[in-house]
C-alpha cells in the first residue's frame, strides 16, 4: 500500500460575509473565513495543526499518533480521522478514568469517542488527577512503555509545526482587513495569525475557558504585540454554555446559514457581535473571524442540553 503523506484539502475555504441591519448601522463590515469546510473530519485549525505534523511523523518513520483530549475533543475526533484516511495508527489518551469503567456505554452515550473508535483509534483512559501530568517526561515515559514507539502531539495540538500550519490561514485576499478574530483553546491558531497579520491588523483572540496563561502561552511563538485577549465571552468556562448563547447560535444559523460549535466559535460570535453593539470598533471597520471548525461538539453537546432540560442547538 503506498501511504500518502498527509492530509488533503476536501474544499477550498471561502469568505462569507454577514449581512444585518445592525452591522449595516455600526457601519461595520463582518466577514467569516470557513476554515471548517477543508475537511469533513479533520476541519479547521484542526487541518492546520496536524498538516505539518503528520508530515513530521511520516519523515521520522513513525507509524503511531498519540495525543490527549476530553470525552469531547475536537482534536480527538479529528486524529482519529486523520489517522484513518492516512492509514496512521492512533492513540487518545482521555481525561477521566470513569469513562473507561463501562466503555460500550460510553461509547453509546458519546459520540465524539465513538466516532474516534470507528476511525480506529485506541483509547487510554486516564484520571484527571494523572492526566495534568500529560506533558512530563515519567508520563510520557510510561505511555512508551505502554505502547512502544509513538510521534507525541501535544494536547489541542499546539507545537511550533502547529503554528507552521496555522500561519497559512491568512491569504492575500485578507489584507483588506482591520480585525482578525479567533476564538483561542490553546493559542496555535491565534499565534499563527498574529506571526502573519499586516502591520494595520489587529488579532483578537476570543478564549473559550476561563485562564490566566493563554498569554504566556501564545507568546512563546510570536514576538509581535499585534493582539490581544477579549476575556469577557468564555461563559464560565471551557465548555460552558447557557440558554442564551443557545439561541444566539441557533439565530446565525437561521438568520445567515452559518453553523456555529458551541465551545469556539459560538462564543467567539457572541463576544464579537456585543462588542460591535457596544461600539468597540470604529465605524467603518473590516473584521475577518476565523471559523475553525468544531462542529463535531454539537451532537455531544446538544445530550447535555437535553438533560438540564435547555433548548438544543440546530444541527
Amino acid at each position: 500500500m503506498i501511504k500518502k503523506n498527509t492530509l488533503i484539502q476536501q474544499q477550498q475555504p471561502y469568505n462569507q460575509q454577514i449581512n444585518d441591519c445592525l452591522l449595516r448601522k455600526k457601519n461595520i463590515t463582518l466577514v467569516i473565513k470557513r476554515e471548517d469546510l477543508l475537511h469533513e473530519h479533520v476541519s479547521g485549525n484542526k487541518f492546520r495543526k496536524l498538516y505539518y505534523n503528520i508530515i513530521e511523523a511520516r519523515k521520522k518513520s513513525y507509524d503511531t499518533l498519540l495525543t490527549f483530549g476530553g470525552a469531547f475533543s475536537n482534536h480527538i475526533a479529528a486524529t482519529a480521522a486523520a489517522g484513518k484516511e492516512l492509514d496512521i495508527k492512533t492513540i487518545g489518551v482521555i481525561r477521566g478514568d470513569e469513562l473507561g469503567n463501562n466503555l460500550k456505554q460510553t461509547l453509546t452515550e458519546n459520540p465524539t469517542l465513538r466516532f474516534a473508535v470507528l476511525q480506529g483509534m485506541r483509547l487510554h483512559f486516564v484520571s484527571r488527577k494523572v492526566y495534568r501530568h500529560k506533558t512530563e517526561p515519567d508520563f510520557i515515559a510510561n505511555l512508551s512503555q505502554l505502547f512502544g514507539k509513538f510521534y507525541l502531539v501535544p494536547e489541542g495540538g499546539t507545537n511550533k509545526l502547529a503554528v507552521k500550519g496555522t500561519e497559512e490561514i491568512l491569504t492575500r485576499e485578507d489584507d483588506e482587513f482591520d480585525y482578525i478574530c479567533s476564538a483561542v483553546g490553546t493559542g496555535g491558531t491565534i499565534a499563527g495569525l498574529i506571526n502573519t497579520a499586516k502591520p494595520h491588523q489587529k488579532v483578537l483572540g476570543f478564549p473559550a475557558l476561563k485562564e490566566n496563561f493563554l498569554h504566556n502561552d501564545i507568546a512563546k511563538y510570536t514576538h509581535s504585540d499585534n493582539w490581544e485577549l477579549i476575556r469577557d465571552y468564555n461563559f464560565g468556562g471551557f465548555g460552558k454554555i447557557n440558554k442564551d448563547l443557545v439561541e444566539f447560535i441557533n439565530m446565525v444559523f437561521t438568520l445567515h446559514d452559518l453553523p456555529l460549535d458551541p465551545v469556539y466559535t459560538g462564543k467567539m460570535m457572541y463576544g464579537i457581535i456585543d462588542l460591535i453593539k457596544k461600539d468597540y470598533f470604529p465605524k467603518g471597520s473590516k473584521i475577518l473571524a476565523i471559523h475553525t471548525g468544531g462542529l463535531q461538539g454539537k451532537a455531544g453537546m446538544n445530550i447535555r442540553l437535553k438533560k438540564k432540560g435547555l433548548p438544543l442547538l440546530v444541527e
